[in-house]
């Protein structure tokens, strides 16, 4: 007799593991923190942060999500929704979160933190990298 558990998947949408600033304020409270995402789906994110959340919270999220996501440019997008789940690892607070709307913002210079920056400019490069010619003898990037 197998005795193996069963684990069945309950995501619905892909999950895609970036490590991404992140702000993050509290609803209705003048609670604001930062961290850093673990991973990122269309209906939720998991993030470590500075401060405890407890599940039932109603947050909002602010994070620029890279163009491999968007597969369009870098976009800015403010996310509000629930916590589902709250830990604690390692001295960190890790809380899981259902979005339950989200908003693109507009682009704005100055606002993305250098990491991110950091990462963009890998982005931009294998683009550059893949510059391929056409028939005409024209590269097109």
């Amino acid at each position: 007799m197998n005795t193996t558990q069963v684990h069945v998947e309950r995501r619905a949408a892909q999950r895609f593991e970036f490590h991404l600033p992140v702000s993050i304020r509290v609803a209705n409270s003048d609670i604001e923190a930062h961290g850093f995402t673990r991973d990122l789906s269309a209906r939720g994110a998991f993030f470590y942060t500075e401060f405890a959340l407890t599940e039932g919270d109603s947050v909002e999220l602010t994070v620029t999500m890279p163009s491999e996501i968007t597969l369009a440019e870098n976009m800015r997008v403010r996310c509000q929704g629930k916590v589902t789940r709250s830990l604690t690892v390692e001295g960190k607070f890790g809380a899981a979160v259902h979005i339950e709307k989200y908003e693109f913002l507009p682009e704005s210079a100055g606002e993305q933190p250098a990491a991110f920056e950091r990462i963009s400019a890998l982005h931009n490069r294998d683009r550059e990298s893949r510059q391929v010619p056409d028939s005409s003898g024209i590269t097109v990037r």
